[in-house]
């Protein structure tokens, strides 16, 4: 079969398509033909070595496709199923091997790209703002790279429950791409200052949360734009790493709270991911939730993929067809 094999930590000329034996499923495990694959950051992360992780690899955490053949003792899936899956390595290949455990089937209603969009971005954003700060009504909610994947569903969640979103981003058709998805208010961290400017927009109190995938490029306007004992949620890191931080600071801001949350915690059981997944799947089904797919490419491309994304130039979901 084709797949992607790292056998170096690098640059995206690491990203090398070839031939390689296919995968067979043991007891618990299903084999998936693959039909498409979300490229995300931690993909980048892998390949770099920032993350690290055994060697040769076969990326991509993410994918759909349809069940080729299950394993000893599997009865929850059937082969010819549509399935998808988030948080288990090698979908950047024709075929995949994914325990039944984290495996998730896809709804009619849900097209084998929107499932592959929608799961690590989505069951990300449902954490953030159901568990890390379940966003109430009347709120205010600070979303950094709000046209990106995760912004974006991390917009519609945020008003589904009732929040007024201010969202960042750095051109004018990112803002229209973040507006349409629901983000109230948009400062251009291009041409504005982000802090005074959320200080503006709430009147001078802050926010009761940031949502900061963005990391070492935004921290320090995250936390002057809290309302005192607001929430901090940095979980990614997409322009670096955070320097170590005082914890003084924290308090200076007003006893604020910050949490550097994974989504492996908040789908720690099998109920809690069907859960998280199962909402995501229903809003899609019912037309409350738009998966916007940014760019399609060829598996072969997975290079130029991965540094467009790393790019920060792009908006809604990258995807590997």
């Amino acid at each position: 079969m084709r797949a992607i094999v790292i056998e170096e930590f690098g640059g995206p000329e690491v990203l090398r398509l070839g031939e390689t034996e296919a995968p067979v499923p043991g007891p618990g495990e299903v084999l998936v033909n693959v039909g498409a694959r979300g490229v995300n950051f931690i993909d980048v992360y892998q390949r770099s070595g920032a993350y690290q992780v055994p060697l040769p690899y076969i990326p991509g955490m993410e994918a759909a496709g349809v069940v080729a053949a299950l394993g000893e003792g599997v009865r929850d899936f059937e082969v010819g199923q549509r399935v998808a899956w988030a948080m288990s390595p090698g979908g950047y290949a024709d075929q995949a091997v994914v325990s039944s455990s984290l495996l998730l089937p896809v709804p009619d209603a849900v097209s084998t790209e929107q499932a592959a969009a929608l799961l690590l971005q989505g069951m990300t954003a449902h954490y953030l703002t159901h568990s890390v700060h379940p966003v109430a009504e009347g709120e205010t909610v600070l979303v950094h790279a709000a046209a990106g994947g995760t912004g974006l569903l991390i917009t519609q969640l945020a008003k589904a429950r009732g929040a007024r979103v201010i969202g960042t981003v750095s051109t004018e058709a990112k803002e229209h791409t973040a507006r349409e998805a629901g983000a109230d208010e948009i400062i251009r961290y291009t041409e504005t200052p982000v802090a005074p400017a959320v200080r503006e927009l709430t009147g001078g109190e802050g926010v009761a949360a940031v949502y900061d995938g963005v990391g070492r490029a935004t921290f320090d306007a995250s936390l002057e734009s809290l309302r005192p004992r607001g929430v901090l949620a940095l979980f990614g890191q997409s322009s670096g790493a955070v320097e170590p931080v005082d914890p003084q600071r924290l308090n200076s801001a007003g006893s604020v709270y910050l949490t550097r949350p994974s989504l492996a915690h908040f789908v720690a059981d099998r109920e809690e991911l069907l859960g998280r997944a199962g909402d995501l799947f229903g809003l899609v089904e019912q037309g409350r939730m738009d998966v916007r797919i940014g760019g399609r490419y060829e598996l072969g491309d997975a290079g130029q993929a991965q540094s467009d994304l790393a790019s920060r130039e792009t908006t809604g979901k990258l995807l590997l067809v």
